[in-house]
């Protein structure tokens, strides 16, 4: 779902934007020395900056109704009929290509049973499960579990119960809170009822309803912390705190909790503001500056150039990671609920292949695939705009966000049977207009989308690696 506008400005800008005014409860005297109270600090926020941005998310969406974000209460899904425009900011990098449909599960009083429809093979959709440390921990899709109807089951952490009959599947999530993000493919303005019907199918509930079983344990109430951009510059911490009692900490996990937990950070530790002296309190403020760098670092070098388009392979399951914090900071950076590579492989470009900046104030840009050398994939292919300072799409005069395979049919294709797309913050021309992708006037950000990848060969598998390689974006000739 793939990604937050507001929430990341909440949580990385002002976050990192000032010194952090943390006070831990923590004895002075066990306090670690200077260079490793701000080592700890770095590798804190390193690791945590995924799981605060989801919670950030998920305050928004399933607990603040005054959010301007809001969706739906825990347990209740929320189909939007539309697709995302620049008027939604609570997830940066936002797919713009297929209707959501976005979960918040409760998990801790008992299992959720999810419910697809039977849908057409040539309609591509995908569920993806993606828990609160930011692990894609399962599907269920065209590509995952096929285009039949069926009953799967999503449970917590700690669930030790029985798989009832005419479950297809179970999932496990590592944290007793959790997300499902639905995809599902439009192919053009008029096949939004038929995508509204798909949406219908999408079933919700407890393993009680769906067993037709009286509910007999209820989730204790939650004081969820308010999170906005002036709390989180004063305490990062205090939200991951709340966030890791939902999460127990798993083998790779024990080593940085140890290390949080000398600095008075951990699940169900408590904060003061007054009593730290400003010496540590230095010291964490700079950790966590050290670690956004750090994290721009590595999105900026981490993947592999290929023609100036960033291919890698960010999103994953918890053996994915393997306690690689940094890489999952860095997706969540570049987009938080990104698929996992089989699912959807995402190019991104905000430069030229010298490394120019891409600016629409200064240049209108071409982007070529030669003919017969589309994106290779068993679903579809797009290319999203954003503006490059807040990852958001942008307002533009015909309200186009992307250009994507579905509409190929209704493009101009030049005489050798290319394909050109003008990049551009004004219009290159009626006679070009159908292959107009507007930009905004000022830094780009491209997002290449490839759902469902083909794994034959010409291939964009493995990431970074594979036989067939994005055109480099070009300055238009005046």
């Amino acid at each position: 779902m793939n990604t937050f506008a507001r929430a990341l400005r909440v949580l990385v800008a002002a976050l990192t934007g000032s010194i952090c005014t943390l006070t831990p409860n923590v004895s002075l005297a066990q306090w670690p020395d200077i260079r490793e109270a701000k080592a700890i600090a770095e590798e804190g926020f390193i690791y945590g900056l995924p799981i605060v941005m989801n919670y950030a998310v998920m305050y928004e969406y399933s607990v603040d109704k005054n959010s301007g974000q809001y969706k739906a209460p825990f347990n209740q899904i929320k189909n939007e009929a539309r697709v995302y425009t620049y008027k939604d900011t609570a997830v940066v990098t936002p797919n713009s290509d297929t209707p959501y449909s976005l979960l918040f599960m409760d998990l801790r009083a008992e299992p959720i049973v999810l419910s697809v429809p039977a849908v057409e093979t040539t309609r591509y959709y995908s569920v993806m499960l993606c828990d609160g440390n930011t692990f894609n921990y399962g599907y269920i899709g065209s590509r995952a579990t096929g285009s039949e109807a069926g009953d799967y089951m999503v449970v917590g952490p700690d669930w030790q119960g029985a798989t009832p009959p005419g479950i297809k599947k179970v999932f496990r999530s590592t944290t007793q809170f959790s997300a499902a993000a639905y995809r599902t493919q439009l192919f053009n303005a008029a096949d939004m009822p038929n995508v509204e019907k798909v949406q219908a199918g999408y079933k919700v509930q407890r393993l009680s309803a769906y067993l037709k079983q009286p509910a007999t344990v209820a989730a204790a109430a939650v004081d969820f912390p308010k999170i906005d951009k002036e709390m989180v510059k004063k305490n990062f911490f205090e939200y991951l705190d709340f966030a890791l009692q939902f999460a127990p900490a798993g083998p790779e996990e024990r080593e940085i909790r140890a290390k949080l937990a000398r600095i008075g950070v951990g699940a169900g530790k408590t904060f003061d503001f007054k009593d730290l002296p400003l010496t540590h309190k230095i010291e964490i403020g700079l950790g966590m500056k050290d670690g956004e760098e750090r994290v721009e670092k590595y999105l900026a070098s981490g993947e592999k150039d290929v023609n100036g388009w960033k291919i890698g392979s960010l999103f994953g399951d918890r053996q994915f990671y393997s306690g690689d914090w940094l890489k999952r900071a860095a997706a969540a950076k570049g987009g938080i609920y990104g698929n996992d590579a089989a699912e959807a492989v995402y190019p991104m470009a905000k430069t030229l292949a010298d490394g120019e900046v891409l600016d629409g104030s200064k240049h209108q840009y071409t982007l070529t695939f030669p003919a017969g050398q589309l994106p290779p994939v068993d679903a579809f292919w797009s290319v999203t705009m954003y503006d490059g300072k807040t990852q958001l799409l942008i307002e533009n005069p015909i309200n186009r966000y992307l250009i994507n395979s579905p509409m190929l049919p209704g493009m101009k294709k030049n005489a050798d049977g290319s394909l050109t797309l003008y990049i551009q913050n004004k219009s290159p021309g009626a006679d070009k207009e159908s292959n107009w992708l507007p930009a905004p006037n000022g830094d780009i950000y491209l997002v290449m989308r490839l759902y469902w990848p083909k794994t034959e060969a010409p291939s964009v598998l493995p990431p970074g690696n594979g036989t067939w390689k994005p055109p480099a974006i070009a300055v238009a000739a005046n």
